[in-house]
């Protein structure tokens, strides 16, 4: 066998040609060399991988801040709009809100409950839960749908619960319907409130945010708990509602 290898190796090298020996070792060290390379960089790239994670997670954890700014940012500059809109006497301009447009067409019978009946149903897109506005505030939202009429359950209706904020103070409270008027309940005994003060509502089911629901008429602290009680009388006319919006959720 070895002098086969060895007579091989002499003709190779007469005749100036590579032997098939030595081409076979240079193909089998080209196939190793290329194995080894490619598995070196697939330990580098994953090494790169695992080491660029931490920078990954930053980025994703300061998108996430960014993003929850902005929706902050976004609440707040609604509300910026309607605090300028009472300041300065203008009311909300309804076109802003891409809602449906309704007009009130019946109120219970002897006032059992505090709604309006609505000329809009599920046919123009109306739902359950969603808010209704008027030009002045919120009048409040819809409690059951037909085809072609809705209720509207109003802000002074006892069931009646909404994310409220006193405008002044950013302080935070539930408005709960009060027959004629709405309580603004749960609001820290910290809180310095005023007659005059502005609530407005705060992020809700119903509502976004900084859209007018009264005004402080009188205030009710309580000498065993945490929490004051303010009355606010309502920025819409309710006893004389003609034409308003149902915003979508």
């Amino acid at each position: 066998m070895t002098a086969l290898v060895a007579l091989v190796q002499i003709n190779a090298q007469r005749s100036k040609t590579e032997s098939p020996f030595a081409a076979v070792a240079t193909s089998l060290f080209a196939i190793a060399q290329t194995a080894i390379t490619a598995a070196t960089d697939g330990v580098q790239t994953g090494v790169s991988a695992i080491a660029a994670l931490p920078g990954l997670e930053r980025d994703n954890a300061r998108l996430r801040a960014e993003n929850a700014a902005l929706i902050a940012d976004n609440a707040r500059l609604h509300e910026l709009a309607a605090a300028y809109a009472a300041q300065a006497g203008i009311r909300i301009s309804l076109d802003l809100y891409h809602g449906i447009g309704a007009r009130v067409i019946g109120f219970p019978p002897e006032n059992e409950s505090r709604a309006v009946t609505i000329d809009r149903g599920s046919n123009a897109g109306v739902h359950r839960d969603d808010g209704v506005i008027a030009e002045q505030g919120i009048v409040g939202k819809v409690a059951s749908v037909g085809p072609f009429t809705s209720t509207v359950v109003l802000i002074t209706d006892y069931t009646s619960r909404i994310p409220a904020v006193v405008r002044r103070g950013r302080w935070w409270g539930i408005a709960r319907g009060n027959l004629a008027s709405v309580r603004l309940e749960y609001v820290s005994q910290d809180a310095p409130l005023k007659v005059g003060d502005v609530v407005v509502t705060g992020e809700g089911r119903s509502f976004h945010s900084g859209l007018p629901i009264g005004i402080v008429s009188g205030t009710q602290r309580g000498d065993a708990t945490l929490y004051q009680t303010a009355v606010v009388t309502p920025a819409v006319n309710l006893g004389a509602l003609d034409r308003v919006v149902v915003v979508s959720r």
